[in-house]
């Protein structure tokens, strides 16, 4: 995500954070760079022409040049701009009471990933103890409507749908049978074409007037940088938004449609859309994403992910079994799952500051966790709670039964003793976090990694 403007920006601020001096020159210069950086991220033109010409003119006054540490005081300018550049706060979704039906009206391009995203908010309400329904109502994509309702399936919300062709005719059917049944949100799919034309507008703009909705959200693929940002301008001044979702976050490598969205539409960015999962919906925090682009981390947002995966209870037994070495392959296999959850190695990463841009991903070899994981679940229940018993005619079988070898599953129980014996020791002193990752390899001490 936001790869090479964050490597970029992480090279500019070590080389200008570690000056005890800073002259105008200094600060000139380091500017240039962060405008190259901005332009070759597509960001739009004036905002990097208002963003570099305000940091210049804060940047020489004598806040900065006369500092105890200008380096760092620099660096807060260009933090704090970005921050402000990015929409400044996290904007929450503007939802009505539970007893009142709030509408929620989505929009975009066909493959932008709409429909997709719907049920991913849909998700994500039905977590925060809302009672959603989606409303499938782009009856032009062939199979869209299907789509939705396989994905509603998923997710256990209901699909509400109907055999014809009058969108206008299933956005207030859903309306009236989310009224009856006690649905508090309607999330409404509508139909995206491959541009905008007057049709689509125009029965975009009918559904909005029926259906009043408390949020018009654009769904906009970030890969297309300022493409993204010139449909979200067309979409608000024909239709009038409230926010948007990037799509595809976490494969934009340069970054123009997040920093140039809320400048140039005034319209904030309210989530990214990060993976294929379902859950991989993310809320969109300016600062933190500053931070990430800047290569400070976000370790705020590495522990929601770990919270959202990791229970309290579970965590505490975890670390008694630690304690005691009862740890068994069933719980390394259940730790191996909750890592899945979290998102890729790459993405966890890059949270962590000083780390962005650090490690080359083809360096990462993740592949041994797959093996891993087929080699434990080839095992019997009884196995995975007592390795000791796993002769060499069990690892025979179980080397078959994963598509392995049986070096392969003696490598994976020398390593998980190992790993066993690592856990007894740290949990005898938790200030040693960092021996532990050194015993373990980084992050080897589940193998594979």
């Amino acid at each position: 995500m936001l790869e090479k403007v964050s490597n970029t920006f992480s090279d500019i601020i070590r080389t200008i954070g570690g000056k005890s001096q800073i002259t105008e020159k200094n600060i000139e210069e380091t500017v240039e760079r962060i405008k190259m950086a901005l332009l070759e991220a597509d960001v739009n033109l004036r905002v990097v022409r208002r963003f570099v010409n305000g940091t210049i003119e804060e940047a020489k006054g004598e806040k900065v040049l006369r500092a105890v540490d200008p380096g760092q005081q620099f660096i807060k300018i260009v933090h704090d701009r970005m921050v402000a550049l990015l929409g400044d706060a996290k904007q929450d979704l503007h939802l009505r009471g539970p007893d009142t039906q709030s509408v929620i009206l989505f929009l975009g391009l066909q493959g932008s990933g709409k429909t997709t995203s719907a049920a991913k908010l849909a998700a994500r309400l039905v977590k925060q103890g809302r009672k959603p329904l989606l409303a499938a109502c782009d009856l032009v994509r062939p199979a869209a409507v299907e789509q939705l309702s396989v994905l509603g399936d998923k997710i256990g919300v209901p699909v509400y749908r109907e055999e014809t062709k009058d969108a206008l005719r299933v956005a207030k059917n859903a309306l009236q049978h989310a009224k009856k049944n006690g649905f508090d949100t309607l999330i409404v799919d509508t139909a995206g074409r491959l541009q905008i034309d007057e049709p689509m507008m125009a029965e975009i703009g009918s559904l909005k007037k029926t259906l009043d909705p408390v949020e018009t959200i654009l769904v906009a693929d970030s890969m297309t940088g300022q493409n993204a940002v010139e449909i979200a301008k067309s979409f608000d001044e024909q239709v009038g938004l409230t926010g948007v979702i990037l799509t595809k976050f976490d494969s934009d490598a340069r970054g123009g449609a997040a920093l140039s969205l809320k400048s140039i539409t005034g319209k904030p960015i309210l989530f990214t859309g990060t993976g294929e999962k379902i859950e991989d919906l993310e809320p969109f925090y300016p600062e933190r994403i500053a931070s990430r682009i800047l290569g400070m981390g976000d370790i705020v947002s590495l522990v929601e992910k770990a919270q959202e995966t990791i229970d309290r209870d579970e965590a505490e037994k975890l670390q008694k079994k630690m304690a005691t070495e009862s740890f068994t392959l069933q719980d390394m296999l259940d730790q191996l799952e909750r890592v899945n959850k979290m998102g890729s190695i790459q993405s966890m990463l890059e949270m962590i500051p000083g780390m962005a841009g650090q490690i080359d991903e083809s360096a990462l070899d993740t592949s041994g966790l797959k093996v891993q994981k087929a080699i434990i679940q080839s095992m019997t229940k009884k196995e995975r709670l007592n390795h000791l018993i796993i002769g060499p005619s069990r690892r025979r079988r179980i080397a078959r039964g994963s598509g392995t070898s049986v070096g392969e599953v003696n490598k994976l129980l020398k390593q998980f003793e190992k790993t066993r014996q690592t856990m007894r020791k740290l949990s005898k002193n938790r200030g040693a976090a960092a021996k532990m990752f050194g015993a373990m390899g980084g992050m080897g001490g589940f193998p594979g990694m």
